[in-house]
């Protein structure tokens, strides 16, 4: 297949320094048990794994790490409900990357609970409400706060590191009091989120790149369960390649995704340096990890959150930089 980019053949490419990615999603199924009414993927009980076979996903975890990547995120859909995550889990921790599952909570089997335990993983999921009437009228899904709520019980009963988010949806919806009831039971650094208007958010209406960060494709990049690569989830209708056909090195640093961070840098200029020796600015970096892992694993390294030197919790200290959809501040100085 030949990708046509869908930017502005007038952005100024040459300008942009080079692109040095530190995260990738890797979206390994569309399917989901849940309906919720906010996704960004529409993934829905009638999605699939997509055509990317298990030994695609191998080769594309080896290309992160050569490419530099550091961390990855298996999203979806319902990323736990792909027959072979763990042998996802496994092979990107062989392969030196950080990983987290960004889970609904509401389906995981023991197989993939083992594969959760495993040093380098982290557990991630979003609430809605305390109420569970409120919660399932977010997931469209009888039973689905009640499952959740018992997930959360059984990772932290096995000590897995979780993070929490809380996403505001619909009218009247109780999120105040969901990221309460989480401070309430250990969690020391809940973020709430904003609906974002793509997929089944966007309720009918075409995407819009205003809509956008403005620094997809900085630092990150997601993959679909078809192959296809996008410069964020968000931004799944401006595809730049696909893994089936380039590497990941060539799609990464080729012209399409080039073109895409220009585009979005010509409607975002705030929030783009176009000098070809400035680098993006890095709040927090992966490397300070294990000194706030003794702390809490719910904590991040200063500025966004403050252990004591005793290892008693302070008031956590929270940073504009920090976002839901991932753990590591550093990948994109952004509140996507």
């Amino acid at each position: 297949m030949q990708f046509v980019c869908p930017f502005q053949r007038g952005a100024h490419v040459s300008a942009l320094p080079p692109l040095s990615p530190l995260f990738a999603w890797l979206e390994i199924t569309e399917f989901c048990n849940l309906r919720c009414r906010h996704c960004y993927a529409s993934s829905s009980p009638k999605g699939t794994h997509g055509d990317m076979a298990t030994a695609d996903w191998l080769r594309v975890i080896d290309q992160l790490r050569q490419l530099g990547v550091r961390h990855t995120q298996f999203i979806g859909g319902e990323p736990t409900l792909h027959p072979d995550l763990p042998t996802l889990i496994r092979h990107a921790l062989a392969a030196g990357l950080k990983v987290e599952v960004f889970s609904n909570l509401t389906h995981i089997s023991e197989n993939v609970w083992q594969a959760l335990q495993l040093p380098g993983v982290r557990l991630a999921f979003s609430y809605y409400s305390d109420d569970p009437e409120d919660h399932e009228d977010v997931t469209d899904t009888v039973g689905s706060h009640a499952r959740t709520r018992a997930t959360i019980e059984e990772a932290k009963a096995r000590g897995i590191p979780l993070r929490a988010s809380v996403i505001k949806v619909l009218d009247g919806q109780r999120h105040d009091q969901a990221r309460e009831e989480l401070l309430q039971v250990g969690f020391y650094d809940v973020r709430v989120d904003r609906l974002r208007q793509f997929g089944r958010g966007a309720d009918g209406r075409a995407p819009d790149i205003k809509n956008l960060c403005g620094q997809c494709g900085v630092r990150k990049f997601a993959i679909s369960p078809w192959g296809d690569v996008w410069p964020c989830v968000f931004s799944r209708w401006m595809p730049v390649g696909n893994v089936h056909h380039n590497s990941l090195t060539d799609i990464y640093r080729g012209e399409q995704m080039r073109a895409a961070v220009a585009s979005l840098a010509e409607v975002f200029p705030e929030k783009h340096s176009m000098g070809k020796d400035k680098k993006p600015d890095v709040v927090c970096t992966p490397d300070c990890q294990p000194s706030f892992n003794t702390c809490s694993p719910q904590l991040v390294c200063a500025p966004d959150a403050e252990c004591g030197p005793t290892g008693q919790k302070k008031s956590v200290v929270l940073s504009p930089h920090r976002s839901v959809r991932y753990y590591d501040p550093g990948v994109s100085n952004t509140d996507c």
